[in-house]
């Protein structure tokens, strides 16, 4: 299906890996200008090769940490233009309370909290200045069934969805549009590590992952590629009448 994005340039966050980067694909399939931003460079670049093997389509790299705000704002600098944002990068760690001290809970913030909400303030505001644009958030499900074990992970995914409902129900009258996902367990290595994070907490042995869905604890997990073409739909014209919405992609 010819989604009508042919032509439009996206900013994807956490792109080298796992959901960002199945969405960099779905976007290049689409015959859009790649923008991926993470920390680790050589990674960056790996994904870039990935997709130019699949696609002949423009895929610019940018090397940031976006937890510093200088380094923030330059790459919303660098990206200015950009018609459609995906905010993805995040890392928190499964715990509980007791288990991730106050250094650990805001690092985590950091990067997936303020880190959607500073970039989201920058891009925002270029997109409003011309009245056009789209914003998806990559949230998660664990805001809908939030964890002991999963605490920090879920009340910053219950937060940003606050956030993206809030933004998308006023964003419209500028021209912009502004929606969230929530996926479930997706088949990432950062949700590999989450799984057995709890199964360290609950079981006292982080190779019981099986035991982890059995009891619950995390849904039968789904490919990346299925949340990044959800989110390349949301994003085209042919979900252009919605915006302040959060789409739950599993139970």
């Amino acid at each position: 299906m010819d989604l009508g994005l042919k032509g439009k340039t996206v900013l994807i966050t956490g792109g080298s890996k796992g959901i960002g980067l199945a969405a960099a694909q779905s976007f290049a399939a689409e015959g859009c200008t790649v923008h991926i931003a993470a920390r680790n460079a050589d990674a960056l670049e790996r994904a870039r090769e990935g997709i130019l093997a699949s696609h002949a389509v423009e895929v610019h790299c940018h090397a940031v940490d976006l937890r510093d705000g200088e380094q923030l704002r330059a790459l919303a600098k660098r990206c200015e233009g950009v018609d459609i944002l995906i905010n993805n990068a995040g890392d928190i760690p499964g715990g509980s309370i007791e288990t991730l001290n106050d250094d650990a809970w805001r690092h985590a913030w950091e990067l997936k909290v303020f880190g959607y909400v500073n970039l989201t303030r920058e891009i925002f505001a270029q997109m409003k200045a011309r009245q056009s644009g789209t914003i998806v958030n990559v949230m998660g499900m664990a805001s809908q069934n939030p964890s002991f074990e999963y605490v920090c992970g879920a009340t910053a995914n219950a937060g940003l969805a606050a956030f993206t409902q809030g933004m998308g129900r006023g964003s419209t009258k500028f021209g912009v549009r502004v929606m969230g996902v929530h996926p479930p367990a997706t088949l990432t290595d950062r949700i590999i590590k989450l799984m057995k994070d709890v199964a360290r907490v609950r079981y006292g042995d982080e190779t019981r992952t099986e035991d982890v869905i059995r009891d619950g604890l995390f849904p039968q997990p789904i490919s990346a590629k299925q949340v990044g073409d959800a989110i390349v739909f949301l994003a085209s014209p042919k979900a252009a009448e919605l915006s302040g919405i959060v789409v739950n992609l599993g139970p």
